[in-house]
């Protein structure tokens, strides 16, 4: 085969690498070159062709090309470690000790199992007089050292992200050193990366129950309760590490940010300012702050701070994207213009392009720049998306199965069953269809709580599923016809049990997760009194807005205008069901009615819920309480028409849309 074809397979393109890698160790680091260089012209920006290629070049002493091909790799792969490694080597060959330092520096930071780097840190620190900085890298090098060497290759595979390698490295090593703690502990650290919490949750468990004071096994095993929503539990193990290392900056952050998920963001923002008096340039703190000042309401507060986090970094995407995410910010001309600077910047990273291009295209939305606004979010979708690895064909799937088990006769043949309660209230549908403001509608009412967006059904879903389903025969919703009245209980009164963190002693609360349309069956068995909200809003506008969209976690589907338009329309498809199958149990409110007759939807949603009439429902915009969606400043303010026919300013290139979306359009307001 002609190696200057284009990469067909994962299969060919390894074989290239193995063989680029066979002629490095063979020292044939011309053959080596050139093989790297016809891999890079049909996958410009493949990771380890990229690495190889430099490798290669420095071998041949060719230093300025090696820098090359590592500024092309930084600007594909900026969190890969190795490049900086290999940086770092080309300047040692070059004599140039502050930028290897640097170098470096900038690879341990993101790998801190590379004995290369420390070594040459050692090193470089003694032959330029910094013994201090000497000594910590020696401290590094002897720790590497004491560790088995399948955990530090291991550990080093992670860090770069190369998950299923590393796994099954610590798998092997664990054979034949059975609760080995380092190995259990960086097991734990694989499967929180991988989203699989539970598995992770339990491995630290073991660890810690072996080795009670392993401070980081403690810090990781609160970073795995945040992701399982755990915050008060989270909140506790923090507290005692804090008794034990209360001038330890990890720490403290970890535990602001727990306070954040309990709703404490006054306590938060203390902790975070207290953090930023020693480091006023850390641009993250600012924007946790403004996140905070965010949830909390406070406008003013909140644009301070996201443009103190600008000034500390002008690159940073991420707080550019949040002001433009209050929807009642408008940027400046200056602040346009050092946006698009930004964004055109060859060293931009990949995180802070797509924000800066969502940024934009709120930006120039606002000016009427209707074309240009749509190229920076088409652009933005594509760079987000692109990293997203989702696929539709999953969800569709499960749409299938749903119907398939969960019949009408399945539910007749449990009625009854699960948790009496009535206390949930559950607002489900598409995000941006309106939900926010039915959540502050609700929220208004004396009797009933407003939370946020509970991640505890879709975490019971993910321990259902027990793990990486089969895709040819997923457990899950099939695992639910083999469920007794009993189990279905026990899961209601465990939902119950822990939401309770979220509540104040109101009757009701509100789950406000939008995603749980395609659990109801689920929710109907353990909760069966349980109140059903399906929030709708006419296709174009919910698919558009959704696609303009950059969410902090999750909502994958939305960066692709043929993905949102399959996921609407597997949401009506299910939703249909679900009116078949449980007559009665939902009740739909579209958006646009809302806005056209606010006092006569509120009156119907709170007769649905059992509430009596109250006026402060219709004046939402009053209550005050801490709101965490995109929706938040919208949601303050009287009703919002604005956004209804937004997306026609877009007409002229949304027709895939349109043809996506097909008999949507129409049938998005049938029973």
């Amino acid at each position: 085969m002609n190696q200057q074809t284009h990469v067909t397979s994962a299969e060919e393109r390894n074989g290239r690498i193995d063989h680029i890698r066979r002629l490095l160790e063979n020292r044939r680091f011309e053959e080596a070159e050139q093989a790297a260089g016809m891999l890079e012209q049909s996958a410009p920006a493949d990771r380890d062709g990229l690495y190889l290629l430099a490798v290669s070049q420095r071998y041949l002493n060719r230093i300025p090309a090696a820098l090359q091909t590592l500024e092309r790799l930084q600007h594909a792969h900026p969190q890969f470690s190795r490049l900086y490694q290999e940086r770092g080597h080309c300047h040692v060959t070059q004599r140039d000790a502050p930028r290897a330092i640097e170098a470096y520096l900038s690879a341990v930071n993101l790998n801190p199992a590379l004995p290369a780097s420390w070594s040459k840190l050692e090193a470089l620190y003694r032959m330029v007089g910094d013994q201090e900085h000497a000594a910590m890298a020696a401290g590094h090098v002897a720790t590497l050292a004491g560790l088995p060497p399948e955990i530090v290759t291991a550990t080093a595979l992670f860090s770069d992200g190369e998950f299923d390698s590393a796994e099954k490295l610590v798998r092997s090593f664990l054979n034949n050193h059975d609760g080995h703690i380092e190995a259990l502990r960086l097991l734990a650290r694989i499967a929180m990366a991988q989203g699989f919490f539970d598995d992770a949750e339990a491995l630290l468990a073991t660890v810690l129950a072996k080795v009670p004071d392993y401070t980081a096994a403690r810090l990781d095993y609160a970073r795995v309760l945040m992701n399982r929503h755990k915050h008060s539990q989270a909140q506790h193990e923090l507290a005692g590490l804090l008794n034990t290392n209360p001038d330890n900056r990890e720490i403290k952050t970890l535990h602001a940010t727990a306070l954040v998920g309990v709703g404490q963001f006054e306590a938060a923002i203390g902790i975070y300012q207290e953090l930023l008096r020693d480091a006023p340039g850390a641009a993250e703190l600012h924007l946790s702050i403004a996140h905070a000042h965010k949830a909390l309401g406070h406008g003013r507060e909140s644009i301070d701070a996201y443009h103190a986090a600008v000034d500390a970094r002008a690159s940073f995407g991420e707080a550019y994207w949040s002001l433009a995410n209050l929807k009642t910010y408008r940027f400046s001309d200056r602040e346009v213009e050092i946006m698009r600077s930004q964004e055109s910047s060859p060293g931009i990273g990949l995180a802070d392009h797509y924000h800066l291009c969502f940024a934009l295209g709120k930006a120039l939305e606002d000016r009427g720049t209707y074309a240009d606004s749509y190229q920076y979010y088409q652009r933005g979708n594509a760079l987000k998306g692109g990293s997203a690895n989702f696929r539709m064909e999953p969800i569709e799937r499960n749409t299938r199965l749903q119907k398939q088990f969960c019949t009408r006769q399945f539910f007749a043949e449990r009625a009854g069953w699960g948790a009496p309660s009535p206390s949930p209230i559950f607002i489900i549908g598409l995000p941006r269809s309106g939900s926010t403001l039915l959540e502050q509608i609700l929220a208004s009412h004396s009797q009933v709580e407003g939370t946020h967006e509970l991640a505890d059904v879709p975490r019971m879903v993910h321990e259902l599923q027990l793990g990486d389903p089969d895709p040819a025969d997923p457990g899950y919703p099939r695992v639910l016809t083999r469920f007794t009245a009993g189990d279905f209980r026990a899961l209601g009164e465990k939902y119950l049990r822990e939401t309770q963190a979220y509540r104040t002693g109101k009757p009701y609360f509100i789950d406000k997760m939008p995603n749980n349309f395609r659990h109801l069956a689920l929710i109907r068995l353990m909760l069966p009194n349980a109140k059903i909200i399906d929030a709708r809003r006419e296709p174009m506008a919910c698919c558009f807005s959704n696609f303009k969209q950059l969410f902090a976690s999750g909502q994958e589907f939305t960066y692709s205008i043929n993905d949102v338009a399959r996921y609407y329309r597997t949401y009506l498809e299910l939703m249909t069901h679900w009116n078949s199958a449980l007559p009665g149990w939902v009740h739909r409110i579209i958006h646009e009615d809302v806005v056209a007759d606010l006092e006569g939807s509120v009156r119907r949603l709170l007769e649905f819920c059992g509430l009596p009439f109250e006026s402060r429902c219709v004046e939402f915009h009053r209550t005050d309480r801490s709101i965490r969606t995109a929706s938040s400043e919208q949601v303050r303010q009287p009703i919002f028409r604005e956004g209804l026919d937004q997306w026609k300013h877009f007409g002229p290139w949304l027709g895939p849309l349109k043809e996506a979306l097909g008999d949507a359009l129409s049938r998005y307001r049938d029973p």
